[in-house]
C-alpha cells in the first residue's frame, strides 16, 4: 500500500511539474510583432469587432463559447463540420471608416501540437471590399499564446474574467516567413498573389461569454503594380 500510494504520487507530482513547464515554457511566447512590419511595401490595414455579438454572424457546434449569434442562427453541428466555427464582420479601413465585408471560417488543425506549443488553427478569408474588390486569405494560425495568457488566466480568476492587454499575431503559416496566402479574386485585386498577417488585441474575457473586449486586424500587402492608389493603405 505504502509503495502504491508513493507511486501514485510520484505519477501526479509528474503530471503536474509537466503542466507548468508547458505553461510557463520561455519558448513559447507568441509573435507580438507582424512579419509584414519591416516591409517597404503598401499594405492595407482592415479591422474587425471580435466580440460575439458586435459580429453580423457568428457559428459553431452551438455548445462552444462563444456562443452563436445572433441566438437563431444555423449552428454546425452536423460531424463533418462540428469542429468548425464561422463568422461575418463589418471591415473598417485604416481610418476607422467602413471598408467592406469579411467571411471568415476556420477549424481546428491536425497539426497541434502542445508539446511545442501549437494550439493551430486553419481558416479561411473571403473578403468584399465594394467598388474595389474581392480576394481570399488562406491562414494557419496558432492560438497558444492566446490560451496561455487571456483565457487560463480568466478560468483561474475568481470571477470567472479576464482584464489586461494582450497584443498578439495570429498567423504562423503556410508562407515560410509565417504570413498567410493571399489570392486575388475580382477588381483591383484580380489576379495577384501576396501575403497578409492577422492580429488580435485583447483588454476583456468572459469564461461564459468569451471575447468582451477584443479586435483583430487584417494587414494585407499590396503589390505597387496590382493596386491602384484608391485603395485604402497606411
Amino acid at each position: 500500500m505504502k509503495y502504491g500510494l508513493s507511486l501514485l504520487l510520484g505519477i501526479v507530482t509528474g503530471a503536474v511539474i509537466f503542466c507548468l513547464l508547458l505553461y510557463f515554457n520561455p519558448f513559447a511566447g507568441g509573435q507580438a510583432i507582424s512579419p509584414l512590419a519591416i516591409t517597404d511595401s503598401r499594405l492595407l490595414s482592415l479591422t474587425f469587432s471580435s466580440v460575439p455579438d458586435e459580429t453580423l454572424i457568428l457559428t459553431n457546434d452551438g455548445e462552444s463559447v462563444p456562443a452563436p449569434y445572433p441566438a437563431k442562427v444555423l449552428q454546425l453541428w452536423e460531424p463533418t463540420i462540428a469542429h468548425t466555427s464561422a463568422m461575418v464582420v463589418m471591415l473598417a479601413n485604416s481610418r476607422g471608416e467602413p471598408a467592406g465585408v469579411g467571411i471568415k471560417i476556420w477549424s481546428e488543425s491536425e497539426t497541434t501540437d502542445i508539446l511545442n506549443a501549437a494550439l493551430m488553427v486553419d481558416s479561411v478569408w473571403h473578403v468584399i471590399l465594394p467598388g474595389k474588390g474581392t480576394f481570399l486569405v488562406d491562414q494557419q494560425e496558432n492560438y497558444w499564446s492566446y490560451m496561455r495568457e487571456v483565457v487560463i488566466p480568466a478560468h483561474r480568476s475568481s470571477g470567472d474574467n479576464w482584464r489586461g492587454t494582450w497584443n498578439g499575431v495570429m498567423t504562423v503559416g503556410p508562407n515560410a516567413l509565417g504570413t498567410a496566402r493571399v489570392t486575388g479574386g475580382s477588381g483591383d485585386f484580380a489576379g495577384i498573389a501576396t501575403e497578409a498577417v492577422e492580429s488580435r488585441l485583447a483588454s476583456a474575457f468572459s469564461v461564459a461569454k468569451g471575447p468582451v473586449a477584443m479586435r483583430g486586424s487584417l494587414t494585407i500587402m499590396l503589390p505597387d503594380e496590382a493596386v491602384d492608389d484608391e485603395v485604402e493603405s497606411e
